[in-house]
């Protein structure tokens, strides 16, 4: 919701307030989530309206959300628990016991226990911590004073606490100002005009008078301005023009993100769905009018859209939408539509889905009829990857699932579809499971996650968000959608509703609500937020059968597609703010062959397959815009997909292959890509090793390395490498062969030098305090700043601006940032020792997850800082022993894991100051700490080189180990050792000066780099690039590598002469090592002169040393915790 929607909100509840009517503001209050009435909640908390108190709440927040919130509602249902023990009614104690308080057993067992003891009590006050509880009215004001402390902590209630400041009877001002307005545009006014309704435009009826003066404050009456009248307030303004829509039409109920609601739309409107900035106040109308077709909801982003027919049904007809921004029509023709065939590829069975890869635009995922998924790189027209199905572990599967695989062996895709950045995969299968593999642009494929999800089908399948954590959505056949942990795959939600089959999913989120659309083949449309609380809409889809929807790629237009069951197709687009259908397009045969499906690309065409031919329209002509037989040879509903440029579009043939037909970018594009590749054979004829495909500005690129890998093709891949041979024979005539099958083979695992300035962009970070060593250094967690910790216990944080070179104000080498401090000029330097001095001590630093305060130490006492005004909020653990290590909870952030430097972790809660327990298990001071959610571990390392792994449960040590030694030491290993968990919170980077190393999650090593060669100096610091694929490593004698993280074979080499000036004097070298939040490309050195330098691939470069064939080398790769505990079945035969 735009800002003056939101402000006509609270005009709105000024009205109210003033015409009395009570009860209506709290409620719009409350579902508004904007202002939470203080006032009102004490006094029914007073009251003891505990249902009405919840209530409200609701609005606001749920339990769930975070730990203010359920300490507010656990305090709620306590007093109330109390209040019924102490009236003696045991029945109602049992009750609130049972349906309020179990919901917290899970987070605190021994507290509900406790709880769950009072009943046994004659009397609960001779429990010790109640034995000062007095009477009701007490407990009551008591509690009031903990849970006002609790909201104005809530970072969900900020700036929803203060009502804003404007004059009264402000909306009745505003009405007046327009009907003057209105009068002064009258073409013959009258004087003392009388004004009865505000449902119609204000006119005087004709007259020969003279013109009167307008009138002055009438009282609340008069006509609303007619829409389109006067120019609207603007692109967020709230009277947006609008005409009133029919009865059949279901209004607006979800505006856009650039588009407020319409006034009529929340006036005066049929039900529908007014979004607002927090889950329980959005979408609140489940029920459509009867008859009313119309439907207005957004879909996920376009490369989750349904784009397959479900097993069994005929032919289908397929959609595909190609885009471009409103006010930019100029900007393309329809010589932009891709319609020249520019590839030919033999897929061996029939297509079932596509899907490009949203940042390789020449990378097609495809899934077939026969369980079979494959890679194709367009541009080579080269096969990266195929994996014929198999059960990956038929143990880990449900017994019906087992019984039907007996019965019959065959299953097909029913959907395949890329993560949001490319690194992970899904696929959907016609009987019961789905698979998630993970990625890398080498075009290599390892196992992630099997998942029994459905009895019967799974139908569709596309990745969420919710709560910033990757998911697995899912729909199937047992009429149910499911959402999965993307990590672990655990089961987090089942919606259930549907009194069909779910045929699709499609997860969004507007502004900060996170919701998911699903469609049935009963024709029914449903919503759902991330809850329990069922489903929030139920419409009827056009044609009643099998529907999906999508906006437009960037959220302005809103389009549907769908089949009756007679074969009635529909392609419309929606006018959001009427919830009615803007145009419908014309040119489908009488009765298509089967469910039409749709994607969206660009903002300008849309696509469909049908009657052997893709057609295509002009989105603001309902008339066909020109169609295409791609040469022939094309089924009677091909399916389709456009990449995400929309410069390339895949077509289905009638021979189980793919059409790529492309544009005139595309084209370039493919012949640039074919021409380096042919180049790159030729330079490297002498090489005997298969060339990776690196993904560059325009898509994946040849890699070409510099000189001979030392390593063989390693059994690993032979397996794959046959089935790929055996396909070759079924490819089309038109598959070009490989060129120079023995002579292209690049070594692509030499990787890059950078020794010079021109093939790097490096910045200093400008610097007026006095230099003195960086210990810590870190990025903020939204990539806008840099923060370093140096040796004399001083911080500095520089922040970049938002200008035209860096419009998005993150950290970039190419745009000099400010050394910030706070108005007042203070300095951020931390507490230090009597005994010893900064310098000589560990340096610690932590990072809230908002960015709002830094948790750090100098050998002195703990200090908390607030990042806004460089002051000290607290201090605590006042050495001896000194922090040496800091770690968040990453459940909360009051509990932080602090390792001591007398070899003890102190598990301390901050905000009630006290050590919940000491973990004892290391020789020398602990130097490393990392937390695993998903495996509920922390993991901590020290200066005795020894690995010890913690449950977070009960603290308890599961194991310990000392980290391998290279080849060739003589004893065990001791120094400095950090630890860090991958993304994927299963396998852990472990850094000794020795070595770094990759280690499961039993602590057993996988395997380990030692340095050498060009890299042979000891290892200073290093870390994870922020996606996973990379491990950028610092060396003492200044130079910098940059590895692989599954295999750690070395990509790119950068020298010191590339990034340090040549006065640079007593030799620097990066003691730390900082990784961009986001840009996996970039990452910061805290240098030892105290120098801090931001360091970026060239421009001619989008990444470090291009990318490594999984072809190469003779290390595994790592697979994915599933993976490791699971042995994969025999393929089923088909």
């Amino acid at each position: 919701m735009s800002s003056l929607s939101r402000e006509l909100v609270f005009l709105i509840l000024q009205f109210l307030d003033e015409e009395k009517f009570k009860e209506t503001v709290h409620k719009l209050e409350q579902e508004s989530g904007f202002f939470f009435n203080m006032k009102y909640f004490e006094d029914q908390v007073q009251a003891g309206e505990w249902e009405e108190v919840e209530r409200y709440l609701s609005g606001f927040t749920k339990v769930e959300d975070n730990r203010y919130s359920m300490k507010i509602f656990f305090e709620i249902r306590k007093q109330k628990y109390l209040e019924a023990l102490d009236r003696q009614d045991r029945a109602k104690a049992v009750e609130i016991l049972v349906k309020d308080l179990k919901v917290f057993a899970s987070f605190n067992e021994d507290l509900f226990k406790e709880i769950t003891q009072l009943l046994t009590l004659d009397n609960f006050r001779q429990n010790e911590q109640l034995s000062k509880y007095g009477d009701t009215k007490s407990a009551r004001n008591i509690m009031l004073v903990e849970l006002k402390k609790l909201i104005e902590a809530n970072p969900l209630f900020r700036d929803k606490l203060t009502f804003p400041a404007f004059k009264a009877s402000r909306l009745r001002t505003l009405i007046n100002q327009s009907l003057n307005w209105q009068h002064q545009l009258c073409k013959n006014p009258r004087p003392n005009p009388d004004i009865k309704t505000l449902f119609t435009d204000h006119t005087c009826s004709s007259s020969n008078g003279a013109r009167a003066p307008p009138p002055g404050n009438n009282p609340l009456a008069g006509p609303v301005p007619k829409p389109g009248v006067f120019p609207p307030l603007g692109a967020h303004g709230p009277f947006q023009p609008v005409v009133s829509p029919p009865p059949s039409a279901i209004a607006g109920w979800m505006s856009t993100a650039n588009q407020s609601m319409p006034h009529a739309a929340v006036a005066a409107a049929p039900p529908g769905l007014v979004q607002a900035p927090s889950p329980a106040a959005f979408l609140k109308h489940p029920r459509t009018p009867p008859g009313g077709p119309g439907m207005d909801y957004q879909t996920a982003d376009s490369e989750h859209l349904m784009k397959r027919l479900r097993p069994g049904q005929p032919d289908e007809v397929s959609f595909s939408a190609s885009t471009q921004p409103p006010n930019s029509n100029n900007m393309y023709s329809p010589d932009d539509l891709p319609k020249t065939v520019i590839r030919n590829l033999s897929q061996g069975s029939n297509v079932m889905s596509m899907d490009f890869h949203p940042q390789q635009q020449t990378v097609l995922l495809v899934g077939t009829n026969v369980g079979d998924i494959s890679i194709w790189e367009v541009g080579s027209r080269e096969r990266l990857a195929l994996k014929t199905f198999k059960v990956w572990d038929i143990s880990a599967c449900s017994m019906p699932f087992q019984t039907t695989l007996v019965k019959d062996a065959t299953i097909s895709v029913n959907r395949c579809v890329w993560g949001p950045d490319g690194s992970i995969l899904g696929v959907a299968f016609s009987k019961h499971i789905v698979q998630i593999y993970t990625y890398n642009p080498a075009g290599e494929l390892r196992q992630h996650l099997e998942i029994d999800a459905h009895i019967g089908g799974v139908n569709d399948i596309a990745f969420a968000h919710p709560n910033k954590q990757l998911c697995i959505v899912t729909c199937g056949d047992d009429k149910t959608i499911k959402i999965w942990d993307a990590v672990a795959g655990r089961r987090l939600y089942t919606f259930e509703g549907h009194e069909a089959p779910v045929y699709s999913v499609c997860p969004h989120y507007k502004e900060n609500i996170q919701f998911i659309f699903s469609t049935a083949i009963d024709g029914k449309i449903k919503a759902w937020l991330y809850d329990s609380l069922g489903s929030r809409v139920d419409y009827d889809a056009p044609g009643l059968w099998c529907t999906t929807m999508a906006y437009s790629a960037d959220g302005t237009r809103l389009f549907s597609c769908g089949t009756s069951k007679e074969g009635e197709s529909h392609l419309v687009e929606w006018n959001e703010s009427e919830g009615a259908i803007k145009r419908t397009y014309s040119g489908f045969r009488k009765r298509s062959l089967g469910v039409v499906q749709f994607d969206t690309t660009r903002n300008r065409f849309l696509a469909a397959g049908d009657e052997f031919q893709i057609k295509f329209w002009d989105m603001d002509n309902i008339n066909i815009l020109t169609y295409t037989d791609a040469d022939g040879g094309l089924p009677a509903s091909p399916r389709l997909r456009f990449n995400k440029e929309g410069s390339l579009l895949a077509v289905t043939t009638s021979e189980n292959g793919i059409k790529i037909l492309a544009n005139t970018g595309g084209q370039h594009m493919l012949r640039m890509l074919e021409s380096r590749a042919f180049d790159g054979a030729r330079a490297h004829a002498e090489a005997n090793v298969k060339p990776a495909i690196a993904a560059g500005p325009l898509g994946p690129i040849a890699s070409v390395s510099a000189s001979a890998s030392p390593f063989e093709r390693s059994d690993r891949i032979q397996q794959p490498m046959s089935l790929l041979a055996s396909m070759e024979s079924s490819r089309g005539t038109d598959v070009k062969p490989r060129i120079l099958e023995n002579t292209e083979k690049i070594k692509s695992w030499k990787s890059s030098d950078i020794s010079d300035a021109s093939q790097l962009k490096a910045l200093k970070l400008p610097d007026s305090l006095a230099p003195n060593k960086v210990v810590r250094l870190l990025y903020t967690n939204s990539g806008l700043a840099v923060l370093a910790l140096a040796s004399n216990a001083l911080h500095k944080l520089w922040k970049w601006q938002r200008n035209e070179r860096n419009p998005s104000g993150k950290s970039s080498a190419s745009s000099v940032p400010q050394l910030w401090q706070p108005n007042n000029g203070a300095l951020m330097s931390n507490d230090v020792s009597d005994s010893k001095a900064a310098e000589e001590s560990v340096a610690c630093i932590a990072l809230s997850k908002n960015d709002s305060y830094v948790m750090s130490a100098s050998g002195g006492k703990v200090s908390l800082f607030n990042m806004m005004t460089f002051k000290v909020m607290t201090t605590f653990m006042p050495p001896p022993p000194a922090a040496t290590y800091l770690a968040f909870h990453p459940q909360d952030n009051n509990i932080i894991a602090i390792g001591m430097e007398d070899s003890t972790i102190q598990i301390y809660n901050v905000r009630v100051d006290e050590v919940k327990t000491k973990l004892k298990g290391h020789q020398k001071r602990i130097s490393g700490l990392a937390f695993s959610q998903s495996l509920n571990i922390l993991v901590s390392s020290g200066a005795d080189a020894q690995l010890c792994m913690w449950s977070i449960d009960g603290w308890e040590k599961k194991k310990s180990r000392p980290i391998q030694p290279p080849p060739g030491h003589p004893s065990t290993l001791v120094g400095e050792t950090r630890v860090q968990f991958h993304n994927n919170q299963s396998h852990l980077l472990v850094v000794h000066e020795s070595q770094i190393a990759i280690y499961d999650a039993q602590l057993d090593c996988l395997r380990s780099w030692y340095p050498r060669d060009s890299l042979s100096s000891a290892i200073s610091s290093a870390i994870y690039s922020c996606d996973g694929l990379s491990i950028f490593t610092g060396f003492c004698d200044g130079a910098i590598g940059i590895f692989d993280s599954d295999s750690l074979n070395l990509r790119c080499r950068i020298a010191p002469s590339a990034y340090l000036s040549s006065a640079s004097n007593d030799n620097p070298f990066p003691i730390v090592i900082a990784a961009h939040p986001t840009d996996p490309n970039q990452f910061a050195l805290g240098m030892s002169d105290g120098a801090v330098h931001v360091i970026e691939p060239s421009d001619a470069e989008t990444k470090w040393g291009g990318s490594t064939s999984h072809e190469n080398g003779s290390m595994p790769s790592i697979p994915s915790s599933s993976a490791l505990n699971s042995q994969p079945s025999e393929t089923p035969s088909r």
